[in-house]
């Protein structure tokens, strides 16, 4: 399936807990929600398809008048809150607020009052002599987003990361200097646990990039550093977690270092394995899974796009070189998913070790056909079905990519359309 966000480029997309909603944050601050349609008997091909459920504007742009400064309304990151009623919950959030959203829906009205006529007029209470019990009426469905709960003025710098916690009360926010930690329902105040800002700003050295909760341990979370380390902190340990409990980073190969080792090195996600056993990190050129228990190197690594290595010094140039790419599991972390450019995404299967590059385009994605396997050539003879790396287009990236939690169907946001696949039914 294919959308078209007319207005702008999606900047977020994250299914809920159960997979039946989607949802994408886009430039304009906008969030659409998708929901997926039930099968019924008389189209059964339906099932799995997504369809708009609700669209609401989360964030408006704002002007910082002590610093001067434009807070633009782009949704940096939406994460799902477990459903705990008929109601659903997101957190959504800019570089300065996070919000609260509850989203509702009404198929039903009530009818028959007794001291109103049914246009809504009062009535008379000495004219009424008779009691009425008021039914309840089907009506179309309205879907109304409402704010709950607005987390503002914590964030000095802006905020790359949110991940609620396993407790279901407690969430953490993450920006380039510091990680705080919130409670749910209080938003007058938060509780900074990270703070890596220097006493001396010319002494910074590296900053915050992403930071996620552990999926099963409500004192555990992760943060990711643009010098490509990853620290595990455990809240249990101290009040702040400047000193982490564990400290991950790969010993760089001498002979590969050139002058963009430590730019390509920048991990700009982190994700936790839904077993909570492993980590995912995405740096510019490859994917690296990492054992919780073991600090000193991956356990797997996989080169997303190596091609692109001798092409450094243009993607420099051009800016490319600070694409910030995201990485996803599926619901068995048997796989792991992740962007590049030209509208092609990643896939590699962990068990197999196989790979696969795709495709999300609008060419090639007619609903219900099979997408082919695409490759890239590196100089030399062009097979025929291969593009070549000079022929890639820059400006077409997969950034953000989503996986359902429990089957194979994927969410890929290419600039501002949205694709979802799903494996091939019989």
């Amino acid at each position: 399936l294919q959308y078209r966000m007319t207005s702008d480029i999606i900047s977020t997309v994250e299914f809920n807990y159960s997979g039946e909603l989607l949802a994408t944050g886009d430039k304009g601050g906008r969030v659409v929600i998708f929901q997926r349609e039930q099968e019924s008997k008389n189209r059964p091909h339906s099932r799995g398809e997504y369809n708009v459920y609700s669209t609401f504007q989360s964030h408006e742009p704002e002007f910082d008048y002590l610093k001067s400064l434009e807070i633009e309304e782009k949704i940096n990151k939406i994460r799902w809150l477990p459903q705990q009623n008929a109601a659903h919950s997101l957190l959504s959030t800019n570089d300065k607020t996070i919000k609260l959203w509850k989203i509702s829906q009404r198929d039903k009205r009530a009818e028959g009052y007794n001291l109103k006529d049914e246009d809504g007029r009062l009535r008379d209470p000495f004219r009424i002599t008779s009691l009425r019990v008021p039914v309840l009426l089907p009506m179309d469905r309205m879907v109304e987003a409402s704010p709950r709960r607005i987390f503002a003025n914590a964030h000095t710098y802006h905020i790359n990361s949110i991940s609620v916690n396993s407790d279901h009360e407690t969430y953490l926010s993450a920006d380039d200097l510091r990680v705080n930690l919130w409670h749910l329902e209080i938003t007058d105040r938060s509780f900074n646990i990270v703070d890596i800002k220097p006493a001396n700003m010319e002494e910074l050295t590296e900053v915050i990039t992403a930071a996620e909760c552990h999926p099963h341990q409500c004192n555990v979370f992760v943060y990711s550093s643009s010098k490509g380390t990853i620290r595990l902190c455990d809240m249990r340990a101290a009040a702040l977690c400047d000193r982490q409990s564990k400290f991950f980073e790969e010993p760089e190969d001498p002979s590969s270092r050139s002058f963009f080792s430590e730019i390509i090195s920048s991990i700009s996600d982190v994700k936790f394995s839904h077993s909570g056993r492993y980590m995912m990190t995405r740096d510019y050129l490859s994917v690296k899974v990492w054992d919780l228990n073991m600090e000193n190197r991956p356990v797997e690594t996989y080169q997303v796009h190596e091609y692109l290595r001798s092409k450094l010094c243009s993607l420099y140039e051009n800016d490319c070189i600070f694409d910030k790419f995201e990485c996803c599991w599926n619901g068995a972390d048997s796989a792991i998913m992740t962007g590049s450019y030209n509208n092609f995404f990643r896939m590699f299967d962990r068990n197999t070790r196989r790979d696969v590059t795709l495709e999300a385009s609008r060419e090639n994605s007619k609903p219900r056909a099979i997408l082919k396997a695409r490759k890239v050539s590196t100089g030399g003879k062009r097979k025929k079905d291969e593009i070549s790396v000079d022929s890639l287009d820059f400006n077409k990236k997969i950034l953000h990519t989503a996986w359902h939690p429990k089957e194979n169907v994927i969410a890929v946001a290419a600039t501002n359309n949205l694709y979802i696949f799903q494996d091939k039914i019989n």
